[in-house]
């Protein structure tokens, strides 16, 4: 399945994802390279900052999937080992070429389309899942990812090695891997949500232990929230029996905001120039309710437009005198169910607009295009940050907008978000479905006295900021090396 050519030294520390931290575009005209030139593409995360913080010295690598065209022809010059360093910041990565069938899927026929609906609870189920020949083909092609993984991991791992395993792509990469090097010392991070037993009990017997079966062959298994790991215990108990889990640590550790960063970044002049052009489209002494996220199902955009005009509604002061600014960029559009719900959102917010607005006022500012700058420069005109997903494992965003706030901003958080463990006590705090509750919220949260917004800000900032990236991966390494 995967190329295993080309000499690979042995690792202490090691990491396993799905995506990696470089990405590769294959040029095909003269002016970026010459026809056939590859441009590497770095990423940030918690991840990135983590591996960079143990340095150089440590022996580490990353180990993910070849997710495109570029990412293939770059393992291919790689003749399958390691990339290079001048596109990688200096990180050991090494890209496995799995075959592309097998990677969708694997990727979209079972880790986004399954797996993700089953722990954030989407499903119709008078119609869904439907679990049949197709789902079978699919899930054979999950186990043959996951085995890929596992055996450049063992072949990749220096003996007693620390493995650090990421995410619903990847649940039976652990046990896989205890198989082949019992040696190791393996951690397995869940950065979604975990299913209550009812709910994840919808998948087929048979799979619902394979996955946590596959999770168990890690020494340690760790989560965003008590509330997740809770949940994955009393899953091993309804489906595995009250003796399981007894041999895997289970671990927490919520992910905070990166605070240097992000306030460096946020003052750099392209974020002041969008600054200038949402204050423009903002209009001069309005209040600004701002969301950010992905037109991600679990991320209730839709709900959030609705409560905006329920409270325009119910609270016809705030005409003309607050406007929505909404950031939905495009996820996963390759699945017919999220260009559908891409298009709600925009009909929505359409709606708002032509039934409310005035030749001075656009009641929502919508943007679809994803622009980092532009969302912290949204962050720091916020007055209020509305985030009141389904179902979320932990929302960085929530975390990151009052680190970033130039006056200080109100946040309403829905209870299911993974933030709501840390920030819940200084949030106004919703139930995502209640559209009359989240429009009271918002209300509340533009009529707060200034003092008292600027006060919880900077508490939900200090929450969200003490366990940053690189110290939440470090934390993981320690306590699985302990």
């Amino acid at each position: 399945m995967a190329s295993t050519h080309g000499a690979v030294q042995r690792a202490q520390v090691l990491v396993a994802s799905n995506r990696g931290p470089v990405s590769y575009t294959v040029y095909a005209d003269e002016g970026t390279g010459g026809p056939g030139s590859l441009r590497a593409k770095r990423g940030g995360g918690g991840l990135v900052s983590g591996l960079s913080a143990i340095g150089s010295d440590a022996d580490s690598l990353w180990v993910c999937a070849a997710l495109g065209d570029g990412d293939r022809e770059a393992v291919r010059r790689a003749d399958g080992g390691v990339l290079p360093a001048e596109d990688t910041g200096g990180q050991r990565v090494r890209m496995l070429d799995i075959d592309a069938a097998v990677h969708t899927d694997a990727y979209n026929g079972i880790a986004n389309s399954v797996l993700w609906f089953v722990h954030h609870m989407l499903y119709q189920t008078p119609l869904e899942p439907v679990f049949d020949t197709e789902f079978r083909r699919q899930w054979a092609s999950y186990e043959a990812y996951n085995r890929a993984f596992a055996e450049a991991l063992a072949e990749a791992a220096a003996q007693g090695a620390a493995v650090l395993v990421q995410d619903y792509h990847l649940c039976l990469v652990p046990g896989m891997l205890r198989e082949l090097r019992p040696d190791l010392r393996i951690g397995h991070f869940s950065h979604t949500p975990w299913a209550p037993p009812d709910y994840f009990r919808l998948l087929p017997d048979d799979i619902a232990a394979a996955l946590l079966n596959g999770i168990l062959g890690a020494d340690r298994a760790a989560f965003l929230t008590h509330r997740w790991a809770d949940a994955f215990r009393a899953c091993c108990h309804a489906v595995l029996g009250p003796e399981a889990a007894t041999d895997t640590r289970i671990g927490v550790h919520g992910l905070g905001a990166d605070a240097d960063f992000l306030r460096k970044r946020a003052h750099e002049p392209d974020v002041d120039q969008r600054m200038a052009t949402l204050r423009e489209e903002i209009g001069e002494g309005r209040r600004a309710v701002v969301r950010v996220d992905r037109t991600e199902l679990s991320k209730n955009i839709v709900r959030g437009l609705l409560a905006y005009r329920q409270l325009l509604d119910d609270h016809p002061e705030w005409r003309e005198q607050v406007v929505h600014v909404a950031f939905a960029y495009p996820s996963r559009q390759d699945l017919a169910v999220y260009r559908d719900y891409t298009a709600e959102v925009q009909r929505v917010a359409d709606g708002i607009n032509a039934r409310y607005g005035t030749p001075g006022w656009t009641p929502v500012v919508l943007h679809v295009k994803d622009d980092f700058a532009r969302s912290l420069a949204a962050y720091r005109l916020a007055d209020v940050a509305l985030v009141n997903p389904i179902r979320d494992g932990m929302n960085l965003v929530a975390k990151e907008v009052p680190v970033v706030s130039d006056e200080g901003c109100a946040l309403v958080l829905s209870r299911e978000a993974g933030a709501y463990e840390e920030l819940g006590t200084d949030a106004l705090v919703v139930n995502p479905y209640d559209i009359g509750g989240t429009a009271e919220a918002l209300h509340a949260a533009l009529s707060m006295p200034a003092a008292e917004r600027a006060e919880r800000s900077k508490r939900l900032a200090a929450a969200a900021t003490a366990l940053p990236p690189a110290r939440w991966f470090l934390d993981q390494l320690e306590a699985l090396q302990r």
